[in-house]
């Protein structure tokens, strides 16, 4: 993995990407036709904002000085709501863009399955 690679993957100690430096790697390959998630877009937006709402309702309770546990739990299940959609995305990802690279094959496979197997990564860490 490049230093890039790495700093935009949220390695700790990897040095910070240019933005011309990084606008070339996602330009490289991730521009490239319609994204896993495109047929379903109207759906994602909805859920977002769902989510949205609820992180708004944690503004609101804050206000309102709510008690800490009940705002713990509209924490939990913000953060529950993120996680399913990012669960989603990634099941997108892996069913258009990773299997559509297997077919290409060569390296183009290996590189998706790296960028998919650093964005589980992150996932896990949160």
């Amino acid at each position: 993995m490049t230093s890039t690679e790495a700093a935009l993957n949220g390695a700790p100690d990897a040095p910070a990407p240019t933005d011309a430096t990084a606008e070339a790697l996602a330009t490289a390959d991730h521009d490239r036709g319609p994204h896993g998630y495109s047929h379903q877009k109207d759906q994602h937006r909805k859920r977002l904002r769902r989510i949205e709402g609820q992180i708004r309702g944690l503004q609101r309770m804050i206000d309102e000085d709510v008690y800490c546990i009940d705002i713990l739990t509209q924490v939990s299940a913000s953060t529950k709501g993120l996680q399913s959609f990012a669960l989603q995305l990634l099941e997108e990802h892996l069913r258009h863009c990773v299997a559509d690279a297997a077919t290409r094959g060569g390296e183009e496979i290996d590189a998706k399955v790296a960028e998919a197997t650093a964005a589980i990564a992150r996932l896990l860490r949160t």
